[in-house]
């Protein structure tokens, strides 16, 4: 009856309300798992090709402590975190996209006594899910091949979720932004820079002055960092600051996303 009650009354607000969303994706890739599970071979065909192969050629890496690890054991954190970026980015703006502009899933929604809150954590919540799944397979490839170095790898799924929490919040409201499927080569022009030169594939100590400034200030760069630290044992109380810069990016990202939800589809 209670359940009854929660679904035909208009409700302001009710606790839990984005994990409907989150059930319609789960029945949705249940038909279509393949598409699933695709997303988790980019990353691993990068580490093999780049991480593994190029490795033949550069031979070992020496962090900034001192620490010395083979190229693949430092490349691969980078494919981690980059991997959580991409599929975090996939789902929170071409999907939703289509959702919102297409299918019309979130007019429907907003219809019932689920407000653009619920929409944007259930949707922010799915992109999590899915990334934990591909990130968790990823670091079985990394202990498979022998590339983890510390026993902090343990942190590197939690750090690797917090990621795609990051980009999965700011690709929504930036997708509440955009007019046409043209606008989303502005997303490509973003992620790719930031995964060629966010310290991936070589120390970010070979950058001049202004630019490792620069660079030290995307996102992208938080993650790697967090990630390389956990897997290298190379953790400093540095870390928290990437942390906190994670979680306000996408705090906020959910926050601008659930108010242009609201103002654009409950007029």
């Amino acid at each position: 009856m209670a359940t009854l009650t929660a679904r035909v009354l208009p409700v302001p607000v009710r606790a839990g309300g984005g994990r409907h969303l989150v059930e319609r994706n789960f029945l949705v890739y249940r038909r279509s798992w393949i598409v699933f599970v695709s997303g988790f071979f980019e990353p691993v065909f990068y580490l093999l090709s780049i991480g593994i192969g190029v490795a033949q050629l550069v031979g070992d890496f020496r962090l900034a402590d001192g620490t010395v690890i083979g190229y693949a054991a430092f490349v691969a954190p980078a494919m981690l975190a980059s991997s959580a970026m991409n599929g975090a980015i996939f789902d929170s703006t071409y999907n939703i996209f289509f959702r919102m502009k297409y299918a019309k899933l979130y007019d429907s929604m907003l219809a019932t006594p689920l407000r653009p809150w619920d929409v944007a954590t259930g949707e922010v919540t799915w992109a999590l899910l899915r990334g934990a799944c591909y990130s968790a397979m990823f670091i079985l490839v990394m202990l498979a091949l022998d590339l983890v170095e510390s026993w902090w790898a343990l942190l590197a799924l939690p750090a690797a979720v917090l990621i795609g929490y990051a980009f999965a919040g700011a690709g929504m409201a930036l997708t509440t932004f955009m007019r046409s499927w043209q606008d989303f080569e502005f997303v490509q022009l973003a992620t790719m820079p930031m995964f060629l030169f966010s310290a991936t594939f070589y120390p970010i100590e070979t950058y001049p002055g202004w630019i490792r400034w620069l660079v030290e200030l995307t996102p992208l760069y938080q993650g790697v960092a967090l990630e390389r630290a956990f897997t290298t044992g190379t953790v400093s109380w540095s870390l928290v600051l990437n942390a906190l810069y994670l979680t306000a990016m996408g705090t906020l990202g959910m926050y601008v996303a659930s108010r242009r939800l609201g103002k654009l589809l409950l007029k």
